[in-house]
């Protein structure tokens, strides 16, 4: 039994090799990555990602880092391809291979049959001396000095570089292309991934709309806020513009602050020139702003014209945020 200060020590040197490992990876990208990005952008099929053992668990989650940031792709495990499987390749796809060795006979087999189909190959391998490499038309070198394993077999420094090179992949075609915000909203339309890309403010603003003048009494503001339990109201100008808010915080310090606090009216305790946001923004935005400015609550507007008031709980109710 290891006692828990060796388990701590184990679990810290598993960190610290798989950690030196990513960093050596700098160096590897060379002008051998950069061809892999310019020939990747201009496939006109899809992307091929494909592997063995661990590194078939490695090219399934890249595929799908692939497909989420715009980038068509299919997996494929080496050893069901040479079991009829390589039917799922098509011209023009390129293929990425990921291997540590690059000389299983599945990996051997499969790429032996890609080059006659013709179809171009690009390598995620640790052996530049390997048959993977040697018949790959461009090789992301992958290599590794040790893997976390004490015995130096269990693929797990030699995975880990596989994975940061493919994301490194992902994130490069993403940028090269120009895929927006947008555009990764239409491929994560569901869950609380596609509601902070996709949610608008108009789509949860109370249908409530407290509003006071600068000249309403602290009375009827105090009655407002409390009968459209937003915790705020909105402040307006004769022109029906938006010149301030007035928050349940305000009303505590200006209680506080004065003496006689029914004399008060709405412009003498309002925050003048209040956060706002338009109706058509994203409700993730109007969350940024609240924590930035340590608000609870947003002025809506559409077109420059009062449109609600958003708060904090209204953001909470639909799980975006904790």
């Amino acid at each position: 039994m290891k006692s828990s200060i060796q388990i701590k020590k184990i679990a810290q040197e598993v960190i610290k090799i798989e950690y030196n490992s990513i960093k050596n990876l700098l160096d590897r990208i060379d002008d051998s990555f950069i061809a892999a990005v310019e020939l990747i952008s201009s496939c006109n099929g899809r992307l091929i990602v494909a592997g063995v053992g661990k590194s078939a668990n490695i090219s399934s989650k890249l595929v799908a880092t692939f497909n989420s940031t715009g980038q068509p792709s299919v997996f494929l495990h080496a050893a069901d391809a040479i079991h009829g499987d390589l039917g799922n390749v098509q011209n023009g796809d390129i293929v990425i291979c990921l291997s540590k060795s690059g000389n299983t006979l599945e990996i051997k087999s499969l790429i032996s049959n890609l080059k006659i189909l013709g179809n171009k190959i690009i390598s995620i391998c640790g052996n530049p001396s390997s048959y993977l490499v040697k018949n790959s038309d461009i090789n992301i070198d992958a290599s590794i000095s040790e893997e976390a394993c004490p015995y130096d077999l269990a693929p797990t420094s030699s995975t880990t570089a596989q994975l940061v090179l493919g994301d490194a992949l992902a994130i490069c075609l993403l940028e090269y292309r120009g895929f927006t915000k947008e555009d990764f909203a239409r491929f994560h339309p569901g869950g609380i991934l596609g509601k902070k890309l996709t949610l608008k403010v108009e789509d949860i603003v109370n249908e409530m709309k407290p509003v006071v003048s600068k000249s309403t009494s602290i009375k009827d503001v105090i009655i407002e806020i409390s009968k459209n339990r937003l915790g705020a109201t909105a402040v307006t100008d004769v022109n029906n513009q938006i010149v301030g808010v007035i928050t349940d915080g305000d009303l505590r310090r200006s209680l506080e602050k004065n003496s006689d606090f029914t004399k008060l009216q709405a412009k003498d305790i309002m925050t003048a020139k209040p956060k706002v946001i338009t109706s058509n923004a994203l409700v993730y935005d109007a969350f940024k702003i609240m924590k930035l400015y340590n608000i609870t609550q947003l002025i809506v507007l559409n077109d420059n014209i009062y449109f609600g008031i958003i708060h904090i709980h209204d953001i909470i109710e639909e799980g975006i945020v904790k």
